[in-house]
């Protein structure tokens, strides 16, 4: 079931058309966001980077979509599809309505609410192997378009398939400067010691909901340094550790990068305090 604009579709149905603005021009914004036992984890930083980003946009945020009542929507959509005890990925995308060309006639908006059961309830570290590579066909421009959620995302779509093609499981991002922003799926955070580096919003990488977690729980941290600075390739294959991070995965560890392999003591430290903060968030 998908809640299309407060309405409760059946899945298949065929409510999009030719003209929709997200199909024509990317015209559009997401968020996706982990629900377990029917709690939305993190939900106030996932409201607010969705009103930041919209005003962005210069989408018209209507009276009515306060935190409360997109909260209210989240929970019927979860409850029609069945999830409501049971771990849930909720996509909330939306789109400047139709009309116009690359000028739209409007800035009003129409959202979607989709609801997928997960796996898992708590975020869990995987003991699989992820082996990755630079991706370097394309280059991420960095500025404050480069950090929204949007659903203009064809180079992490073709880093996807470079990565596919080549038996990698992820691919690292480069920005214009030749530096490391992020993988194709998420922030990117770079161990040495006790010092993590996660490059700054500035260079280019997502404003990520989980990299501000992280952020948090390592600045709180007695016994490790957080630093926002740019990563250079060079710098990976001198790394102790490497890791993704996204709100649905949670961390991933990185085991191999071209002749490096890496460990994940930082990364098993970090997973039972995010989950400690996810179940109060």
């Amino acid at each position: 079931m998908v809640n299309f604009n407060g309405e409760i579709l059946a899945a298949g149905t065929h409510f999009l058309n030719e003209e929709n603005r997200g199909l024509r021009y990317g015209d559009a914004l997401f968020e996706t966001i982990r629900v377990v036992n029917n709690k939305i984890f993190f939900w106030e930083s996932h409201y607010l980077r969705l009103m930041a980003s919209m005003r962005i946009m210069r989408m018209e945020i209507p009276m009515s979509f306060t935190m409360e009542f997109l909260q209210q929507e989240i929970e019927r959509t979860i409850q029609e599809n069945g999830l409501e005890s049971k771990p849930a990925r909720i996509r909330i995308t939306v789109y400047r309505n139709t009309g116009g060309f690359y000028t739209p006639e409007n800035n009003e908006i129409t959202y979607i609410i989709e609801a997928v059961e997960l796996e898992h309830p708590f975020y869990i570290l995987k003991d699989s192997s992820c082996e990755v590579e630079l991706f370097k066909d394309h280059y991420v421009n960095s500025g404050l378009l480069a950090s929204l959620k949007s659903n203009n995302k064809i180079l992490n779509v073709l880093a996807g398939i470079f990565a596919k093609e080549n038996d990698y499981d992820n691919c690292l991002l480069l920005n214009e400067k030749k530096n490391v922003i992020e993988a194709t799926n998420g922030n990117l955070f770079l161990v040495k010691g006790n010092i993590l580096k996660t490059p700054p919003i500035s260079e280019g990488c997502l404003n990520g909901i989980l990299r501000k977690q992280l952020i948090e729980i390592i600045e709180k941290s007695d016994d490790l340094e957080l630093k926002e600075e740019s990563i250079s390739p060079f710098e990976l294959q001198k790394a102790d550790e490497l890791f993704t991070t996204n709100v649905i995965s949670g961390i991933t560890s990185i085991t191999k990068y071209r002749k490096k392999t890496y460990g994940n003591d930082k990364a098993k430290q970090l997973i039972g305090k995010l989950n400690a903060r996810a179940r109060l968030a």
